[in-house]
């Protein structure tokens, strides 16, 4: 078998269908668009959403919630993040600039400490908020806990 043998199986290749090409094509004509109406027309597009007149979905679904533009999104870091951190890259203070170097962070969010895990050493850690229970564990333990 050479290179140039090599053809797709059979039935895997079709014609593509010419359409407009006149009337021994057999898509002459209308070129597949039937009689008249504004689909038959070159230039027609309908708007998205359009349901050929019947009431679309967007209009038919009821409207629900409203989204909130006060809402201040943080990414939560938990306490067992930072003991990890501690231990395996000898790190003790903690702030925006160490959680994007760890890649825990992107460049514009927000942080929250929050206080799943147990945390044995003194730590310094700066963050947009905390959880009341992470504050209390950073303290207990000798540490700083400071709000941007």
């Amino acid at each position: 078998m050479n290179l140039n043998e090599l053809k797709p199986a059979k039935g895997a290749v079709k014609k593509s269908k010419r359409i407009g090409r006149g009337q021994g094509s057999g898509k002459g004509g209308t070129s597949t668009r039937g009689h008249k109406g504004a689909q038959s027309r070159s230039g027609y597009s309908s708007k998205a959403g359009f349901e050929g007149g019947q009431m679309p979905l967007y209009r038919r679904v009821p409207k629900s919630g409203f989204k909130n533009i006060n809402r201040v999104e943080y990414t939560a870091i938990n306490l067992s993040t930072l003991q990890y951190l501690f231990e395996n890259k000898n790190i003790n203070t903690f702030d925006l600039d160490v959680f994007r170097h760890n890649g825990l962070i992107s460049k514009k969010d927000k942080v929250k400490i929050l206080a799943k895990g147990e945390i044995t050493s003194k730590l310094e850690v700066k963050a947009h908020a905390f959880s009341k229970k992470a504050i209390e564990m950073i303290e207990a333990k000798g540490g700083t806990a400071t709000t941007l």
